[in-house]
């Protein structure tokens, strides 16, 4: 294997992420205004974007974090939200698992919805790759995408002090989830763990702390994942 080789698959890696930068800067520049908005500073709205990298979960918490909920049902909340990373991650292991350790670590800060889409066809498609390839690949991928986040993200925190808070970007926050989740939607089980997360977090709007989030999206996953149980069942039949 050449140097060469590895080079062409980060190249790859970098053409395939491209595309995602058009989503990535807006949405960047939304978390860094709102963060703002929230009463975070420049500082603050920064570490948050390095430590947790990861779009939906920021923008869970800094909800929550408005609306002076606990510290720690802000943190489950969170965590919640992105456990479909670790899905990633196990669906991962088999392609990357071999590679050392410090490449690994640095691939599970950097594995998102987009890394992970782009890899897994990547990696199916040529199973013959090496794992330095296959890394390659992957950091490809992430390396248009985290800078243009951490960017966006300044941007917007910086930007955000000049908006007047009479302009009330709050009602900004639903309407970038549903931005994020609607093209997630693509097929039955996904559906139906929406209905059934929106149907359980209305019917536990009055939990304290918003704990009926937690319990929506818990619901969801284990709604959808029986759907998509039952669906390649009947499929295999």
């Amino acid at each position: 294997m050449t140097s060469t080789t590895v080079n062409s698959f980060f190249a790859k890696g970098f053409r395939d992420g491209l595309p995602f930068i058009l989503v990535a800067a807006p949405f960047g520049t939304l978390f860094g205004v709102l963060a703002t908005e929230a009463g975070l500073t420049l500082f603050e709205t920064m570490v948050f974007t390095f430590t947790v990298f990861a779009g939906a979960a920021q923008f869970t918490a800094l909800q929550l974090m408005q609306q002076d909920t606990p510290t720690l049902i802000v943190l489950v909340s969170a965590l919640a939200v992105n456990l479909r990373v670790a899905m990633y991650s196990a669906s991962l292991t088999p392609y990357l698992g071999a590679a050392p350790l410090w490449q690994r670590a640095l691939a599970a800060y950097f594995t998102v919805d987009q890394s992970y889409a782009c890899s897994v066809v990547q990696f199916e498609t040529e199973p013959r790759m090496t794992v330095h390839q296959r890394m390659a690949y992957f950091f490809g991928v992430v390396a248009p995408l985290a800078p243009t986040w951490y960017a966006a993200t300044f941007a917007g925190a910086a930007l955000g002090k000049t908006i007047p808070e009479s302009w009330a970007l709050d009602f900004v926050l639903p309407i970038a989830f549903i931005a994020m989740v609607a093209p997630m939607l693509r097929t039955r089980a996904h559906l139906i763990a929406a209905a059934v997360s929106v149907v359980v977090v209305l019917l536990g709007a009055g939990i304290p702390h918003n704990l009926g989030l937690i319990l929506a999206g818990l619901a969801g996953m284990i709604a959808g994942a029986c759907a998509e149980t039952v669906i390649e069942g009947r499929a295999a039949e």
